[in-house]
């Protein structure tokens, strides 16, 4: 079973292909549909560690010299030296206009590796290869590409869309339960702001045995969620408007990965607790939401940090160099209702520190 969903943008439009079994003829076909005799993978080290015979297969089949690299594992791939290390992997190895990079493993490695094909000769194609459920609902899809500095997180980058994107979910099976709970946060995410009906279809992954959900739920919630996404990248591909509403619960959930050293939270863990905060504020203003949708999912998330490790004071001060923010306030994207996002510019300080002490207290 496998679901195609296409992503239109200004710069080009490709496809989204879901489903199990595809990872071979995917490579395939791909492979074959470009000019010249060579390809190139940027693969998460993990990955490679747990499916080095499906990539090897997959990729002798394609019948091509091969230029393989691995990415550490990691935010610390996410940087400017790194980056740099990539760029001249791929014109070490005479990389071309016409040349396939392949970009596979998770957000970390999407991000840099399609940094480096946005960057190696202005631009190469790039096929991205989700291997994690954040990957494949989110970050490979919309374009954006890019690497930490050491005041924010994606700071440093380039919209830069795929030629197409594979999401094979057999390379889940090797998933830890954190990374799965990671990649809901953004399955949540898409509930609170465009399909309130996932925070009920989520609920496969309360299951004890999360390695035998069922494949069908599964294909079909992220083509969902990665549908919602293409939507949104279509009416807003430069992130000029609506499709800040991505972003909410990020404000806050980056501010909480800069304080603590992108390494004791995870993405996902710091956007749950970034949405419970949203959910806060957004009643501040009106909203009369409850967060039972979300807390309902607490249970998946071991945090690794304590709220007495964090200093409101930081998260503010981290909040301020955000490049979601316009001027001298901070934006949000808050919600008047369920499905309904807004940005709004919040001046109070006050309030965004009740957000962040309910939030915490979920640690």
């Amino acid at each position: 079973m496998s679901k195609g969903i296409q992503v239109k943008t200004s710069q080009q439009s490709y496809r989204a292909i879901v489903g199990e079994g595809i990872f071979e003829e995917q490579i395939k076909e791909i492979s074959d549909s470009f000019e010249g005799d060579i390809n190139f993978l940027l693969v998460d080290e993990n990955v490679e560690k747990y499916h080095s015979n499906i990539i090897d297969h997959a990729f002798e089949a394609a019948g091509k010299k091969l230029f393989m690299m691995s990415v550490p594992e990691g935010e610390k791939s996410k940087s400017i030296s790194f980056w740099k290390t990539c760029v001249e992997f791929l014109l070490e190895n005479g990389v071309r206009r016409n040349t396939p990079v392949f970009v596979m493993g998770g957000g970390v490695t999407g991000d840099v590796g399609g940094f480096a094909a946005a960057s190696a000769l202005r631009g190469v194609p790039l096929i991205h290869i989700p291997t994690t459920v954040l990957a494949m609902v989110d970050s490979s899809i919309g374009g954006k590409t890019g690497v930490n500095h050491s005041t924010g997180k994606n700071l440093i980058g380039a919209f830069y869309q795929p030629q197409k994107v594979v999401a094979e979910i057999a390379f889940l099976n090797s998933l830890p339960r954190n990374e799965w709970a990671n990649g809901l946060s953004e399955i949540l995410k898409y509930g609170a702001i465009e399909r309130a009906d996932i925070f009920d279809r989520a609920t496969f992954f309360l299951e004890d045995e999360i390695s035998k959900i069922s494949r069908e739920k599964l294909t079909d919630l992220i083509a969902d969620c990665i549908q919602i996404k293409a939507d949104i990248v279509k009416k807003d591909e430069f992130e000029g408007n609506i499709r800040a509403y991505l972003n909410f619960g990020h404000t806050f959930a980056h501010a909480l990965e800069k304080a603590c050293g992108y390494q004791s939270i995870s993405h996902g863990e710091a956007v749950y607790l970034g949405m419970l905060a949203a959910i806060d504020l957004s009643n501040h203003f009106g909203a009369n939401l409850k967060p039972d949708k979300l807390l309902n999912y607490r249970s998946l998330y071991s945090y690794r940090v304590s709220k007495d490790q964090l200093s409101l004071d930081d998260l503010m001060n981290h909040m301020k160099f955000d490049k979601k923010r316009t001027n001298q306030h901070i934006r949000f994207v808050l919600l008047k209702e369920w499905q309904s996002p807004i940005l709004k510019e919040v001046a109070t300080d006050t309030l965004i520190h009740q957000a962040w002490q309910t939030a915490l207290q979920e640690i």
